[in-house]
């Protein structure tokens, strides 16, 4: 991954906003477990709107880092610390979101490409390649890939006949690109593992569960080590 770490544009949700609120979180040691001020307090001491505000915490509910309800108010959900000095605030809590959201797609992406290895039709098997192909051929001529590999693995979900993964996986997705329009800025982040896709649809396509299954694994190991990466900087 090349060039400088850069903060990812907010798509829906306003960024100076999430910078300023996890500024106050971690001054005021806020911890998980922690009930956050009201919603009034909390505008008015970042100098906002109530719709504006409100629209960071029910992005950030969307991805585990507060849990709301009418009874208990705004609760911190998941750690927001200044540990990773290296880097704005909100890139390391960027990089936990984006680390949750592989934590609960990794067993229903690795269940689906096994389940389609198994019972693909013919036609979706062709669909599978099909979607492979492009994949490889944005990703070899240096263009944005995300919409491909999206496209790529809705049909390996398809193909279950299931449709309740493609459902999760992709509310998984949108919770988090309410927030961030690319991880960290790097619009291509995950970029090394685009390779082992040519092989996963190989596998599927044969009917080698167990292949695939390692391959998805791998890819989603490589990913997770990519976010980490960013994380912890140079070493």
């Amino acid at each position: 991954m090349d060039g400088p770490v850069t903060l990812a544009r907010a798509t829906h949700v306003s960024r100076d906003v999430m910078d300023d609120l996890v500024a106050l979180i971690v001054a005021e040691g806020i911890r998980p477990g922690d009930r956050l001020p009201t919603e009034l307090d909390l505008a008015r001491r970042l100098g906002v709107s109530r719709h504006r505000l409100r629209e960071v915490l029910t992005a950030w509910t969307r991805v585990g880092i507060v849990s709301r309800n009418k009874g208990a108010g705004t609760v911190l959900a998941a750690p927001v610390t200044g540990r990773t000095l290296h880097l704005p605030l909100t890139v390391t809590v960027e990089a936990e979101s984006l680390l949750r959201t592989l934590a609960v797609r990794r067993p229903l992406e690795v269940e689906a490409v096994r389940l389609a290895a198994r019972d693909a039709s013919p036609a979706a098997r062709d669909r599978i390649v099909a979607r492979m192909l492009d994949l490889m051929a944005q990703h070899e001529a240096g263009a944005d890939w995300r919409a491909a590999d999206r496209a790529f693995h809705a049909a390996i979900h398809d193909s279950t006949g299931n449709p309740l993964f493609g459902q999760l996986i992709t509310q998984l997705q949108r919770a988090f690109d309410t927030i961030y329009e690319t991880p960290f800025g790097m619009s291509h982040l995950g970029s090394d593992t685009i390779p082992m896709h040519r092989a996963l649809a190989e596998a599927v396509v044969a009917g080698q569960g167990e292949e695939a299954a390692t391959l998805m694994t791998r890819i989603l190991d490589d990913t997770e080590a990519a976010a980490r990466a960013v994380m912890e900087g140079p070493q």
